[in-house]
């Protein structure tokens, strides 16, 4: 069998040097065939290899740190690249490249997806939280005889004086005294509409006509007898649904949503907001609320504002000058609430909204939308682009405020066709 490769034999071995020679000369070294990677050449006659020694490149050496076992000897292996491959490590053509580029605009996308994603997720959760805490225990479909619907929303807000699930040391601490039941400490009607918002206190001490209506337990009629009392007295006589159908008889404004807070509700609104800073026109101290204020600017906290709003008897025009107070504060309190430190922040945000949620009590057609109206209509009205006055009164009779029939005519007019407010109250 011929070793020799193919088209030589021991006869063509050039200068006879190697096996067999008689030559004392050494064989020179042997050039292997180069082996291609890839394809295999096509085979066929060519030219025939060179002779040994002949042209052949120098060879690495072995003894000098290079060849076989230096980084002279491109193996492949001591740098990772793998032959006839586009692999990882960084052979030929690859040094000095690093990592690939990072997707800038596939990670804003997907950035932006996650926070929309999160805010509508918790702006949907937070809707249906709230919602569900709302106290919707007011049946105005009771209400009977009411009078037709004008331009705008009205809404009754009242503040009452219940003590529902205040301890001894509440009461104490706020000065409410602990008599059973609840009564009316404050009435506004507040209208919304195109020419901006109007508050307008109802003074409690107000001379009204009791008319018929439908007992909200009973659901029996009770005609009306021309019988006259303090407006503050209908809503200890048959609670809110008699109140609403009192204020719409004596008005003949149509009202479309109720809004009750009590006492200890009204102070933990204040405590979760931080407290409402208020400009105190004069020195106010009354035993009987609790108040004991020095004229000017401060922040009150749950406890101070409470009694600043029930304050009554250490004021020249009495009730009057209470609802006039009650009006001021109210707006300073909407406008704080609807400050971005407290909408942006959900550590202030969630108390402010659980406080008021668990202790306000509406109408079964209150919705969230309806109740943000409102709070935005009042800070409108601290804002200066609303009206705020006290229900037009022309004198006392048996004691009880007598309301002024022409200017409450003509005020219910305009907020009907939700006119511009022009009338002045007291």
């Amino acid at each position: 069998m011929n070793d020799w490769p193919e088209g030589w034999s021991g006869d063509n071995r050039g200068s006879g040097y190697g096996r067999g020679s008689a030559s004392a000369r050494p064989e020179s070294a042997r050039v292997m065939r180069q082996v291609r990677r890839g394809a295999t050449p096509p085979s066929g006659p060519g030219p025939s290899a060179p002779p040994y020694g002949a042209g052949v490149p120098q060879q690495p050496s072995y003894t000098d740190g290079q060849g076989y076992g230096g980084d002279g000897y491109d193996s492949g292996y001591n740098t990772g690249q793998v032959y006839g491959g586009s692999g990882g490590g960084q052979g030929p053509g690859r040094q000095g490249q690093g990592r690939p580029a990072p997707n800038w605009r596939r990670r804003i996308k997907w950035t932006a997806i996650t926070v929309v994603t999160v805010l509508v997720v918790t702006t949907v959760g937070t809707y249906f939280w709230a919602d569900s805490k709302l106290n919707r225990e007011v049946d105005l479909s009771k209400v009977i005889e009411r009078p037709e619907a004008g331009e705008g929303t009205n809404y009754l807000i009242v503040g009452s004086d219940s003590r529902e699930g205040m301890t001894d040391e509440q009461k104490k601490d706020l000065h409410t005294g602990s008599a059973e039941g609840k009564r009316t400490d404050s009435m506004m009607i507040l209208h919304t509409g195109d020419n901006g918002s109007t508050l307008i206190s109802l003074p409690r001490d107000s001379d009204v006509e009791i008319p018929s209506f439908v007992g909200s337990e009973s659901g029996k009629k009770y005609p009306g007898t021309g019988r006259h009392t303090k407006l503050n007295a209908a809503y200890a006589e048959d609670g809110p649904e008699l109140l609403v159908r009192t204020v719409e008889h004596n008005t003949g404004l149509r009202l479309d949503h109720y809004v009750e807070i009590g006492f200890a509700g009204f102070a933990n609104i204040v405590d979760a907001v931080g407290g409402v800073e208020i400009d105190i026109p004069q020195d106010i101290k009354d035993k009987k609320s609790g108040a004991d204020f020095k004229k000017g600017k401060q922040t009150l906290n749950g406890e101070e504002s409470l009694a600043f709003v029930r304050t009554r008897y250490a004021l020249p025009g009495s009730d009057l000058d209470r609802t006039k107070n009650q009006q001021k504060f109210l707006s300073a309190l909407a406008s704080q609430v609807a400050t971005p430190s407290t909408v942006l922040n959900p550590f202030k945000l969630y108390p402010t909204m659980g406080a008021g949620l668990d202790s306000l009590v509406v109408d079964k057609d209150m919705g969230l939308f309806d109740l943000a109206s409102m709070f935005w209509a009042m800070k409108s009205v601290s804002g200066g682009d609303g009206t705020s006055l006290n229900m037009p009164v022309s004198g006392s009779v048996g004691g009880n405020l007598k309301w002024d029939d022409t200017k409450v005519k003509k005020l219910v007019q305009e907020l009907k066709n939700d006119d511009k407010v022009t009338v002045s109250g007291n």
